[in-house]
């Protein structure tokens, strides 16, 4: 576990280096104009659309680890290859490249945490993953903001291949990984029998609560992360009159909050139900966002309006922390032991799905549509809530609140004087 959260950390380090810049060094760097560059973070995203269908069934059948370490490596040739492009043609085969490989390097190392845990270690897990996530990507943006000079196209190079080298490193710290294989929660599973005999889309699609869960995810994404760089960007520079630098300073603050705040919220999320924990998040961005709309559409000051606006991305970060060991450990517990990488892989594809339609629909409603923008987004917040509550309701206590279920076997299993206070503090 150990070895698989540093690879993390480190690919997360070398993604921070690129992913704020990409934009300028494909249409001012390399002059190749901004629809160029629009077309290559669109073929980034559809990369991603195009293999997540068919990762989950590979990591099934081969493992995750070296479905890890090739998709580790094709991304780290699509860095090395976006440095040296200096055609259309060459930038969105780079974006390609780059894109399907880190989309795919998700579910599996989701996967690779699922075998390298327990059930009562999971949240956790998943936890410090994010936390390691934000921490390298805030990291590597600061260290390559001040290595960029976009009269330097060598400078971008030098981003690039150290993100490449970042890869590498993931691969190499992966193929040194012996996997144990942890079974998931006995009562976690689609009750049918013939899960393992029938198609993996069949028995997923047949299983609501997993079915209910990317719904429910789908709008988690579509709300928060989907708004970040384009319908909150556009909004708050249209509406609100936010300068460029402050919207640099809001991510900066949604980082911190998420580094800050991880493991504060932990020990509150482990001790109580899922399905209440997202349906508080689902609260918490609707305040956000209604936060959102006194900085555009209020008449205080402009220091105050940037005040509410930058207060707005943490309390996106402190929602993202408590999802972070909510969510990613659910997709485990409801995955049949056989189809771990199959429902890792279809809620990341969920999540890229969400990431491509929220600044379709985003953008232009920030930039123009500044009331009903945030009428829509608090509306969507408040449906989180509410499709959290009607999950929760199909959920088995061991999907639900582990901790609980975990109480009550310790409680079992205590000599039988202190027994009865175990249980009373289940």
């Amino acid at each position: 576990m150990r070895r698989i959260q540093a690879g993390n950390a480190l690919s997360a380090f070398g993604l921070g280096f690129t992913v704020p810049y990409l934009y300028v060094y494909v249409a001012q760097v390399r002059d190749l104009g901004a629809t160029t560059a629009g077309v290559v973070l669109a073929a980034f995203a559809m990369a991603a659309l195009a293999v997540l269908p068919f990762t989950g069934r590979t990591i099934d059948r081969r493992g995750p680890l070296p479905v890890l370490v090739a998709a580790a490596l094709l991304a780290a040739l699509g860095a090395l290859a976006m440095g040296l492009a200096g055609s259309v043609t060459t930038v969105i085969g780079a974006a390609a490249l780059l894109g399907a490989g880190t989309a795919v390097m998700q579910p599996a190392l989701a996967t690779m945490i699922v075998w390298s845990s327990a059930p009562d270690t999971r949240t956790r897990a998943f936890a410090l993953q994010f936390f390691l996530q934000n921490l390298g990507l805030g990291i590597g943006g600061l260290i390559g903001g001040q290595l960029v000079d976009e009269s330097r196209p060598g400078s971008f190079l030098l981003l690039f291949s150290i993100e490449a080298a970042m890869f590498v490193v993931l691969a190499v710290i992966a193929a040194t990984v012996r996997m144990p294989r942890t079974p998931a929660i006995a009562d976690a599973r689609p009750g049918h029998a013939g899960a393992q005999g029938a198609g993996g889309l069949r028995t997923l699609l047949g299983h609501r609560a997993m079915v209910q869960l990317c719904v429910l995810g789908f709008v988690l994404f579509f709300a928060c992360y989907g708004q970040f760089e384009s319908g909150l960007a556009a909004y708050g520079t249209e509406a609100a009159g936010i300068e460029p630098s402050v919207l640099g300073m809001a991510l900066a603050a949604n980082t911190a909050v998420i580094v800050a705040a991880q493991f504060l919220v932990l020990r509150f999320v482990e001790r109580r139900r899922r399905s209440r924990v997202i349906a508080a998040v689902g609260l918490i961005w609707a305040v956000a966002w209604l936060i959102a709309g006194y900085a555009g559409l209020g008449h205080g000051s402009q220091a105050m309006a940037t005040a509410a606006f930058i207060t707005t991305y943490g309390l996106f970060g402190l929602g993202e922390a408590m999802l972070s060991p909510t969510v990613a450990p659910l997709v485990a517990d409801l995955a049949p032991e056989s189809m771990v990488g199959q429902y890792n892989s279809a809620f990341a594809l969920v999540k890229q799905l969400a990431l491509a339609v929220g600044p379709a629909v985003g953008g232009p409603m920030g930039a123009a549509l500044h009331g009903p923008y945030i009428v829509t987004f608090v509306l969507f917040s408040l449906g989180i809530s509410v499709l959290a509550l009607r999950l929760g309701r199909g959920l088995t206590v061991a999907q639900d609140h582990p901790h609980a279920v975990r109480s009550r076997v310790v409680a079992r299993h205590a000599p039988e004087g202190r027994a009865t206070a175990v249980d009373a503090a289940a």
